[in-house]
């Protein structure tokens, strides 16, 4: 899948762009103004296990022109809102040269913690820690994906959001 590039594409206009001169037009229309950035040895592989392990949907994806087994750019939404950005580990020397387990993740709000678990497991995702009940009121559970990025699901949706 290739899709336009919104900083060129003609029919994106300036008022619908979140730029530093416009920082809430994404929040103002609802959209998702945080996306978390990952790097991936296998790229592909990643899309279609998340795709198929959690649910995402791929909303755009560039293939390197030159190698097209290298993902330059793809951005996954969450049925919920929201989404990620990811693509191909380089070995370029930049920040996001090196891959593997960092000192964060990812946390998303969900309604069927349980069913979710179940489908990511069914997929492959390592178990860290199954479905429980926490103090602050949610039920969680983590798994890493097959590059080790660790993934935390849950009902809880933030101080004062239910």
């Amino acid at each position: 899948m290739t899709t336009n590039n919104p900083t060129t594409d003609p029919t994106t206009t300036d008022e619908n762009r979140t730029t530093d001169a416009n920082p809430t037009a994404a929040s103002a229309r609802g959209e998702a103004n945080i996306w978390p950035a990952f790097r991936y040895r296998d790229a592909k592989a990643a899309i279609a296990f998340l795709r198929s392990a959690f649910g995402f949907e791929v909303t755009a994806e560039y293939t390197n022109p030159e190698d097209p087994g290298l993902v330059d750019h793809a951005e996954l939404t969450w049925p919920g809102g929201g989404g990620i950005m990811l693509g191909s580990a380089r070995d370029d020397g930049s920040v996001m040269s090196d891959v593997g387990i960092a000192s964060g993740s990812v946390y998303i709000a969900v309604d069927d913690v349980d069913a979710l678990f179940d489908r990511a497991v069914a997929a492959g995702a390592t178990v860290v820690s199954g479905p429980s009940e926490k103090d602050y009121g949610s039920r969680d559970f983590s798994v890493t994906d097959p590059e080790g990025v660790l993934w935390n699901f849950g009902t809880y949706r933030g101080a004062g959001r239910g």
